[in-house]
């Protein structure tokens, strides 16, 4: 069960998305959320950066102007966050502005909560909003908590895709989202997808044992309409953005390091082409 939930918050229009998707799991779950403002001084830095002693005065004073800018804008930012908060009665606890590198500061809170909820299109340097920053990979990668990828659309989830290959990181984040209970399973229909890279009747039968196990895994953890579906497909990310959109999935669940069925899924051309192609939100785990 999820009773701490961390936010990051930047000024793209994702993170109004995800701080709405904080609200309803806080609300279903009687959880705490905390908002994270991060002024990325590592990027001002590099974006103030001068060459030669002059220059090295004015780039001093340019990475001045830079943090204060924003600071204020980190600042305002909470603000808001908080007053969301506050007008749908949820709790909200430790929110803050940090300073230092983003990746570094969000991974280090995660260690304190269940879920991280962040913007997929996240720009956290302020002061020049059009500078993005990449690092979902290493946040799911590297971080203690389960993270929701929220797109700049909102849209309610009531049916999720799971992406299994069987692996130890796929059944890690399967058990992650049954037990973390994000969404209402009783009411949430779920699709188990596994994609074989072979054909032949020996994969086929491999294939639906493992849909078979997956599951009787989630029906006693309240899931009541679990379907599953084994397809052949040389194309992963290809195959699970089809079967997404052709079962009108409002949620894809994926690990972060699956090695066989799913082939090199999730962080290699499939995760870079899963975030920046998927519509949906995205549950990752490692």
């Amino acid at each position: 069960m999820i009773k701490r939930i961390l936010v990051a918050l930047d000024f793209d229009s994702d993170t109004a998305i995800a701080t709405q998707y904080a609200i309803e799991i806080a609300q279903r779950n009687d959880a705490e959320v905390t908002g994270l403002a991060i002024v990325d001084q590592k990027g001002i830095e590099s974006e103030s950066a001068g060459a030669g002693l002059g220059a090295m005065y004015y780039a001093e004073k340019l990475q001045e102007k830079f943090s204060a800018e924003a600071r204020a804008q980190a600042h305002h930012l909470l603000r808001e966050f908080t007053g969301e908060l506050d007008r749908a009665g949820v709790r909200h606890v430790d929110d803050h502005v940090s300073e230092g590198v983003p990746f570094e500061r969000i991974v280090e809170d995660m260690k304190y909560h269940d879920l991280l909820i962040v913007g997929d299109k996240t720009h956290f340097f302020y002061p020049d909003r059009d500078r993005p920053t990449h690092f979902l990979n290493d946040i799911v990668r590297q971080g203690a908590a389960a993270t929701l990828v929220a797109e700049a659309e909102y849209r309610p989830i009531r049916k999720a895709l799971i992406a299994f290959d069987g692996s130890l990181t796929a059944a890690r984040t399967m058990q992650k989202f049954a037990q973390r209970n994000a969404f209402d399973a009783g009411s949430l229909e779920v699709a188990v997808l596994h994609v074989r890279e072979h054909g032949g009747d020996e994969a086929r039968a491999e294939s639906e044992l493992l849909l078979r196990l997956a599951k009787s895994y989630l029906l006693p953890h309240g899931f009541a309409r679990v379907e599953a579906m084994s397809v052949e497909g040389a194309g992963v990310q290809r195959t699970i953005l089809s079967y997404a959109e052709r079962s009108q999935a409002d949620l894809v669940v994926a690990g972060a390091y699956a090695k066989s069925g799913l082939s090199t899924f999730f962080f290699g051309s499939t995760a870079k082409g899963l975030i920046e192609e998927c519509r949906l939100p995205l549950f990752l785990y490692h």
